[in-house]
Formats: structure tokens, C-alpha cells, sequence
């Protein structure tokens, strides 16, 4: 049975507690509130017009089949650039200090094709706590048997091929979200090692949130575009694969590339580093100073910043960043990051081959139990 992690080195407690101080005086000093600015509004209101918007031309324009093609994929993209900068700060409670606004744009996670309650247990409470412990965060836990994301784990023979097929395999993360993955991790009894009970309200809201996205992206569509079926299926899947293409590059840059730690508990459960710490050595920023990134992808290429301090909206993250990354070196703690989104899907993809294709090479038995047969004595009387 796998025991409650728990971050005992109290030691390393200081680095946490001058950082935060640091980003606070930030904060206080130049009167500045730790969540929406106007530019976040801004970015809220452009992601939910643009998905809005492409919608309805998919539904309504009567276009030629190419050019509804190239919408639909638009549209799977708009829908992961709405949950990273919308849905994801809303469901930390860090877009607005109004609980209001960040319950109606927490909803919108729902019509992406995602629940915010599951997605709230799974992340705000098991990954960032437990973020690349393996047993405890399952989202290191891709396709499991496929990838090989931890060295951690066991190996096979179809994982030396990971470094190339994984990124197709990206592609239908969506898919599985609205279909499987949100009905698996509901019913589990654990998350992690995270024991759930669910509210009475949330079972109904599961499938009657589920069977509202149905209805939008695929009876509503069926019903007023004149297209044939097949037609509708291979739009309908382009959506989603751009979409999860999307998802899964910018949430595995964040966390498997050159660097970073899939540290395990000792036998008592207990991790050596602080939770700060801890947050340092597994998770990694990309394209810090891209402004494109910075705008497309919610704060989600600055991870660093964000598990630290995830009750602040990301707009800020940029700012509070230089505190962090100059504290870090203080502590002699590292600060792991890509300076492009290119340097970062390099990585990417050497880490998988190093867990794949180099691991088997080595030792394909890593992390398994090999038995061996005693030798047979023969006796001659």
C-alpha cells in the first residue's frame, strides 16, 4: 500500500517563505491586485469571441467543406487557449478575488468538453501537491504502457518508438477527456492516493454537463449543417485532435524535459526536499519571453511561477517571475527553463528517447523483479 506523502524537510522552509514575502511586497508596494488586469480581460474577452464566433461560422456560414476543415481545427485550438487562460486561473480561484466570475468562467471548462470538478481534485489538489511523485500524480500517468515518462518505471519494446509516436498520441488527449477520462477519474475511489467522496449534485452535474456538449458539437451540428455524416466525423475529430495536440505539448513541456525530477518517497513516505523545493526540481518554464506564449498559453509555459503561486492570475507571472528565478538562485535551488518553445520540445523529445529507446538499450529490465531458475543438481547413485 502506498503511503501519504508528506514534505518533511523543514530545512529548505525558508527559501518558500522569502520568496513569497518578495512577491507580496511586489505586489503591496506597486498597489497592484494579484488577479485580473485589464489585460487579462482583455484575453478572456478575445479567446471567448474567437471560440464564440468560430463556432457559429462552422455551424452557420455554409462554407465550403476545405474551409470548414481548417474552422474546425481553429476551433479545437480556441478551445485549449480558452481553458489555459480562462478556465484554468478560474478554477484556481485566480482570476478574479470575485467567486462569482470565477464559478461562470470555471462553467465554460464545461462546454470545452472538460468538468472543473474533476479537473479541480486531479490537478489544483493531486498534481500540485504531489506533482511527478509517481503512484500520487497521475498526471504522469499518459497512456500508460505506452510512454514512459518516469525512470521510475518499467520498460518495453514498443517504448523505444516513444519518442516518435508519442506526439500523436497527444493528439486524441482531448478525445479521451470528453469521452473517457473525466468519467474514469470520477469514479475512481482514489486520485493518486487522494481518497474522493463526491457530493450527491456532482454525479447529476457530470452527465448533464457532458450531455450539454453532446448536444453543442455534435447533435446541434448534425442537425443544421448540410453535410453527410463522414463529413461531420472527420471535422469533428479534426476539432478534437488539434485540441489535444495543443493540450498535451503545452502540459508535458511543463513537466518531462531535460532536468526535471520524478522524485519517489522513502519507505516511510516522506520526501527528503520541501514542497517548495520539491515544485523547483520537477517543473520547468519555456519561451519565458515570448510574448505569443505568454498570450496563447495562460501562463502555462510558466509553470515555475505558477505552482508556486497559484492563487495569482497569470498575467503577472512575467513580473513575479525575475523574483522567483532570483531567489531560487539565492537558495542555490534551480530554475529550470527552455528559452523557446522550440529548445523546449527538443527536450521534450530527448527525454522520451532517453526513457525509451536508451533505457531498453541499457537494461530492459529496469525495475523489475527478475527471477532466476536455481541450476538442477543431477545425482548419480
Amino acid at each position: 500500500m502506498t503511503k501519504k506523502v508528506k514534505f518533511i524537510n523543514t530545512n529548505q522552509s525558508a527559501f518558500y517563505s522569502t520568496v513569497r514575502k518578495r512577491v507580496d511586497t511586489y505586489f503591496t508596494a506597486n498597489n497592484i491586485s494579484i488577479h485580473a488586469n485589464g489585460a487579462m480581460w482583455f484575453k478572456a474577452i478575445f479567446f471567448l469571441t474567437g471560440l464564440t464566433a468560430l463556432y457559429l461560422l462552422v455551424c452557420f456560414a455554409n462554407l465550403s467543406l476545405p474551409v470548414l476543415l481548417l474552422l474546425a481545427i481553429l476551433l479545437g485550438m480556441f478551445g485549449a487557449f480558452v481553458g489555459f487562460n480562462i478556465c484554468h486561473d478560474a478554477i484556481h480561484n485566480s482570476f478574479s478575488g470575485n467567486a462569482t466570475v470565477n464559478k461562470i468562467f470555471s462553467f465554460v471548462f464545461n462546454l470545452i468538453g472538460a468538468s472543473p470538478y474533476v479537473w479541480n481534485i486531479c490537478h489544483n489538489i493531486v498534481h500540485h501537491t504531489y506533482t511527478n511523485i509517481a503512484g500520487h500524480d497521475e498526471d504522469i500517468d499518459v497512456a500508460p504502457g505506452l510512454i514512459r515518462f518516469s525512470d521510475t518505471e518499467t520498460v518495453n519494446k514498443l517504448q523505444r518508438y516513444q519518442h516518435y509516436y508519442a506526439f500523436i498520441l497527444y493528439s486524441f488527449s482531448m478525445l479521451s477527456w470528453v469521452f473517457r477520462k473525466d468519467y474514469k477519474k470520477f469514479f475512481q475511489h482514489k486520485i493518486g492516493e487522494h481518497t474522493v467522496v463526491h457530493p450527491r449534485v456532482e454525479y447529476y452535474k457530470l452527465f448533464g454537463y457532458k450531455a450539454i456538449y453532446y448536444f453543442l458539437f455534435i447533435a446541434f451540428p448534425l442537425l443544421v449543417m448540410p453535410i453527410t455524416f463522414g463529413q461531420f466525423v472527420i471535422g469533428f475529430l479534426a476539432m478534437q485532435l488539434a485540441q489535444g495536440l495543443v493540450l498535451g505539448l503545452v502540459f508535458q513541456l511543463a513537466h518531462v524535459v531535460e532536468g526535471t525530477d520524478f522524485p519517489l518517497p522513502n519507505d516511510e513516505g516522506n520526501m527528503e526536499e520541501a514542497w517548495a523545493a520539491h515544485q523547483m526540481r520537477t517543473t520547468a518554464n519555456f519561451a519565458g519571453g515570448s510574448k505569443i506564449a505568454a498570450f496563447l498559453c495562460g501562463g502555462l509555459n510558466r509553470q515555475i511561477e505558477h505552482h508556486l503561486f497559484p492563487k495569482i492570475c497569470h498575467i503577472h507571472y512575467p513580473a513575479i517571475g525575475l523574483i522567483v528565478k532570483d531567489t531560487a538562485r539565492e537558495f542555490d535551488l534551480p530554475y529550470i527553463e527552455s528559452i523557446t518553445f522550440t529548445g523546449a520540445l527538443q527536450s521534450h523529445y530527448r527525454t522520451l528517447r532517453r526513457l525509451g529507446k536508451e533505457t531498453y538499450q541499457t537494461n530492459k529490465n529496469i525495475n523489475r523483479e527478475v527471477y532466476t531458475v536455481p541450476e538442477t543438481v543431477v545425482v548419480i547413485l
